[in-house]
């Protein structure tokens, strides 16, 4: 029997919806199967964690947590590639994608569950996604407990009234500095997506399909918009280009998001794990940013700074990571 594979997933899931257009890209054969409580107890059987995405092979082998999953079906599915041959490029994009889950996340998360109309169109998708065939009624009663226990999580991304502006001014850049960048490439570094593409754009699709960041793309961020529905479903359309051609308009990106702001709330938080902190605080733009410490982000950032001192003496990325801001945190 050829492989075939399940993913569990919601379509309102960032991770979710990456894993799944990773898959359509690379013509894996898989099912879809929203998490629903018609199929919990298949989702159940197979979970170590109670979080989607959840993939499945049709031999009863399982994985989670959607960077992993990519890169364990990358060495199983090579080509098309998502890692372009340069390997300080390979860098840049794993970086952005360790940025799309980590920061990019916090202004999809804070945008939902912040103001009215994207906590009720949010928590009315979510609940009808989990029970497709409840009465009305139903759909509506638990709406309203998934708007209410979603809101008290804000703080949990470091969503607060002392971040707010933070948070938003970081997404409205974000929209920005993008939509130069893919007004003349179909993808972030190049004629075909690579890594970055698929964990930055699940998050900004998201954004993109909630009432109040969709206006605001509506009114900056045509292109952005275009290759966030695009890498729904992605396919190949050239080769990716040389840092020579992507530097101006990809540069101003990594300074002002990366190496100004999700690399200094990065380190702040390893290091207040280290200090056996509950919460972390950072200036970032003149402004205190505080939150509860994560964990797992702490053990992502290790693994980053592992793949950097691999590549020692690649002068290119070198330049590159010090010009951004970023270098000073990867060591």
């Amino acid at each position: 029997m050829s492989d075939h594979y399940q993913i569990f997933g919601a379509e309102l899931s960032p991770y979710s919806v990456k894993v799944r257009a990773y898959f359509r890209y690379k013509g894996i054969p898989h099912d879809w199967l929203p998490r629903t409580d018609e199929n919990m107890a298949e989702f159940q059987k197979f979970a170590k964690l109670p979080l989607v995405p959840l993939v499945v092979s049709n031999h009863g082998d399982a994985w989670q947590d959607s960077t992993p999953i990519i890169e364990e079906f990358e060495t199983m599915f090579p080509e098309p590639s998502i890692v372009p041959a340069d390997p300080a490029l390979a860098f840049l994009s794993a970086l952005i994608e360790e940025y799309a889950d980590e920061w990019a996340n916090k202004y999809m998360f804070h945008y939902r569950w912040w103001y009215d109309a994207d906590q009720v169109s949010a928590a009315q998708r979510l609940a009808r996604d989990a029970r497709p065939h409840a009465a009305d009624v139903e759909i509506e009663a638990m709406a309203q407990m998934l708007r209410e226990r979603m809101v008290q999580r804000l703080g949990f991304v470091g969503s607060h009234s002392t971040t707010k502006e933070q948070i938003e001014s970081s997404f409205i850049r974000t929209l920005k500095l993008l939509e130069k960048h893919l007004t003349h490439r179909p993808f972030l570094f190049g004629g075909r997506p690579a890594l970055a593409d698929f964990g930055l754009a699940a998050q900004l699709y998201q954004c993109w399909t909630d009432p109040t960041p969709r206006k605001l793309f509506d009114q900056k961020a045509p292109n952005v918009a275009a290759w966030a529905e695009q890498m729904q479903d992605p396919s190949a359309d050239g080769e990716f280009e040389s840092w020579e051609s992507l530097e101006t308009t990809l540069m101003p990106f990594l300074q002002s998001e990366i190496g100004g702001l999700f690399l200094p709330w990065s380190d702040a938080n390893a290091i207040a794990l280290e200090q056996g902190k509950e919460k972390m605080s950072v200036t970032l733009e003149g402004k205190p940013f505080t939150q509860t410490a994560q964990k797992y982000h702490a053990r992502s950032l290790g693994i980053l700074r592992e793949r950097y001192a691999g590549l020692s003496g690649n002068q290119l990325l070198d330049t590159v990571l010090a010009k951004a801001g970023c270098q000073q945190f990867l060591v």
